[in-house]
């Protein structure tokens, strides 16, 4: 028996009853508390022993001795999961050396009753511990063997259901199942994978897995199959044909998997097939539908860039050419036929160019609408390309009948040839397109090679083009005035305002590289408001600075107007607006217009132009003599100054000029002054320029001799001396 820690000797003053119960269950706490396996803390416990302790108290002090509450405690310890033998050991030590030490004898009984009565609580408290610890020996031992009967039960249920599971999985599984050994021999097969190779099993059963090869299998099948039946891999998945009996082909996603004993040693291998032979189908269905026209069946742009892209890796002495091709007025054949016929004309077209593109590497596609493509690949394709553009024209040349007419076809293909790896799919493309262009702008029905500085010079449109809006919003645009000098006295008459483009990379664009392509897009007109609205304000400032100028300040601002603005139903109301708006007077405005623009005008053009003539602003007819006009109509145009083309004065550079130019623009002088209009000369770049043309009576001229465009702040400072 374990010596129980020894106690403080008691103070000399008496404690209470109650404080020496507690003194009494700290001790036994102490004690059994490190040897007991619970998850009380030790004050926990401590309080847990001290219902414990009192009993015992109270059975030391019994009037009649019952030692009962003892074996209680004992019991007690073990529910409290004391139940190492050195917990009873030393509770045992504890009773024995504290209990009467602490709660002995009193007037009740004699201390040698006390440590009588101490022995034999001792022993029921033994007796108590021993037989609860049996007791629960005894359950433990009994749950532990009805555990096992019922997990015996259970494996045998479970084992059961999971065989009649897989039965039923096996037999009924929509896709096939098969099992074989390491050597190959098809052991078990179900009916689905029957069914899958023809429906007769002993064709099955009798095969060995290694005589399933088909020369569509990919290269590593049977590399994966030899390291699964080596144990290397558990698992594998690949997409495997199998020939059925008949000799069709059977298509499969083939999944095998190794089935090992209970020692891990390999033993089966497990196949699992899904029938794909009808997807496959489908999918190869789908894919020629998504890489082919659905009206010729020619290849479409998709399947063409896949070919294309693969043409253009780069490789040793890889070339490659394309033909891009575009139907000439194949528009007019829509809209006067319809578009069957338009259709049946594409079929015809597509049939034609499929004979043309026969040879090894070449191929032809629609890209769409009447876009052909033709490509050819080889060693020598800068001969080949010419060759097959070439056919393709003279193939196009035999007239199409369709529906009781005979239709001529005309294309215009442009080509690109070079060597593989240095261009893109999309460059290429891109250069054949524009090139295509190219070819159609020079009349059509040819074609043309690429060239890289006109590509570059048609990339560069075409990003000017796409630039123009926003550089509009973003204030890119500004202006310069030219004056307009007046030749008897060399004194300043106006200006005209001529807009430059500020371009962030291509620096300072003068109107020739971008007016027309705002022309082709309809900018011109939000440009040309503009334009009108910065140099009626501007000619205002003017006036107010020098409000006393009669013989040099701007006495007007000349603005150029579009065919396009000449037919914008706004032009009238706009001009008044910022007319009002500035104060400007309507006879310090002059609107330019070219003669071109006014060749065969009805009247209903020619209104807008007279209402503003009416309110008293001038109207120019620029570019005079070059738009081969019958001279009458001046009559009915509403212009009020007449300006000379510059091809007139180029001429009068060096005396003596050439005396048909002077003669001629002697004759349109005299007939100008005779309709009352004034006649201003542009282009004047020498003084000898400006004396010949002063003396042949001209009113106003402008030039580099006088001046460049340049600001504005510039005009009132202009002095003959400093012209350039």
């Amino acid at each position: 028996m374990s010596t129980p820690p020894r106690a403080p000797a008691p103070d000399l003053a008496p404690d209470s009853p109650e404080d020496r119960l507690r003194r009494f269950a700290t001790i036994w706490s102490r004690a059994i508390f490190p040897v007991t396996a619970t998850s009380l803390t030790r004050p926990e416990f401590e309080q847990h022993l001290v219902p414990l302790a009192r009993r015992l108290i109270q059975a030391l002090h019994g009037r009649h001795f019952d030692p009962s509450p003892a074996q209680e405690a004992g019991a007690a310890l073990v529910a409290a999961h004391c139940t190492d033998p050195d917990a009873l050991s030393r509770s045992l030590g504890v009773v024995e050396s504290y209990l009467v030490l602490y709660c002995g004898a009193g007037d009740e009984i004699s201390v040698e009753e006390a440590h009588a009565r101490c022995a034999r609580l001792q022993h029921a408290l033994a007796a108590g511990f021993a037989g609860a610890l049996r007791e629960r020996t005894r359950s433990e031992q009994e749950a532990i063997a009805r555990s096992a009967m019922s997990a015996r039960s259970a494996a045998l249920e479970a084992l059961h259901a999971t065989e009649t599971r897989f039965r039923a999985v096996f037999e009924g599984a929509a896709i096939g199942i098969g099992i074989a050994d390491l050597e190959g021999r098809v052991l078990e097969v179900n009916e689905t994978l029957t069914r899958m190779f023809g429906g007769i099993e002993g064709q099955i059963r009798s095969r060995n897995v290694s005589e399933w090869v088909h020369p569509e299998d990919a290269p590593h099948v049977w590399r994966l199959y030899g390291e699964l039946v080596r144990g290397e891999r558990d698992h594998y998945r690949v997409e495997k044909p199998y020939y059925r009996g008949d000799g069709t082909v059977l298509w499969t996603n083939l999944t095998v998997s190794l089935l090992r004993d209970a020692e891990g040693n390999p033993k089966y291998q497990l196949a699992l097939m899904e029938d794909t032979t009808e997807r496959r189908l489908l999918n190869l269905r789908l894919r020629y539908e998504a890489t082919h026209d659905a009206l010729t069946g020619l290849p479409n742009r998709t399947l063409f860039f896949e070919r294309l892209e693969k043409a253009l890796a780069p490789g040793d002495g890889k070339r490659f050419g394309l033909c891009y091709l575009d139907l000439d007025g194949f528009k007019a054949v829509n809209d006067s036929l319809g578009h069957s016929a338009g259709d049946r004309l594409l079929v015809e077209v597509a049939d034609r160019l499929q004979s043309c593109a026969t040879g090894p590497g070449e191929m032809v596609a629609r890209l769409g609408g009447d876009e052909f493509v033709a490509l050819t690949t080889g060693p020598d394709t800068e001969f080949e390309a010419d060759e097959l553009a070439s056919r393709i024209l003279n193939t196009l040349a035999t007239p199409i009948r369709i529906e009781g007419r005979e239709l001529t076809v005309r294309g215009s293909i442009g080509v690109v040839e070079g060597p593989a790896g240095e261009r893109s799919a999309a460059e290429v493309l891109r250069s054949a397109d524009i090139t295509m262009y190219r070819a159609k702008s020079a009349g059509g029905n040819r074609f043309e090679f690429a060239d890289a500085e006109a590509d570059a010079r048609a990339i560069t449109r075409h990003g000017l083009t796409n630039a123009l809006p926003a550089a509009l919003e973003r204030g890119e645009f500004f202006i310069e005035y030219q004056p307009l000098v007046h030749l008897g006295d060399g004194s300043v008459h106006g200006a005209e305002a001529l807009v430059r483009w500020s371009h962030p990379q291509h620096g300072v664009l003068g109107p020739d590289r971008f007016i027309p392509l705002a022309e082709h897009t309809g900018l011109i007109v939000p440009l040309g408001r503009w334009v009108m609205q910065e140099s009626v304000r501007q000619a205002r400032a003017w006036q107010l600075a020098h409000p006393g100028a009669t013989d040099g300040g701007p006495l007007r601002i000349n603005v150029n107007l579009s065919p396009t603005q000449l037919y914008h139903p706004g032009l009238v109301a706009d001009t008044v607006e910022m007319l009002e708006r500035t104060g400007l007077t309507p006879g310090a405005l002059c609107l330019e217009v070219t003669e071109s623009a006014l060749i065969g005008a009805d009247d209903d053009l020619l209104k807008p132009l007279r209402q503003l003539a009416d309110m008293g602003v001038d109207i120019a007819l620029d570019d005079f003599g070059t738009g081969y006009s019958n001279l009458a109509n001046l009559r009915r145009l509403p212009v009020s100054v007449l300006k000379l083309d510059r091809s007139f004065t180029q001429s009068m550079q060096q005396l003596p000029a050439d005396p048909v130019d002077i003669k001629i623009v002697e004759g349109i002088v005299s007939l100008a002054h005779s309709l009352s209009l004034a006649v201003t000369v542009e282009g004047v770049e020498t003084g000898a320029q400006a004396e010949q043309l002063k003396e042949l009576g001209c009113d106003t001229a402008q030039g580099w001799y006088y001046a460049r465009p340049g600001a504005p702040d510039r005009i009132h400072s202009l002095a003959l001396v400093d012209a350039v």
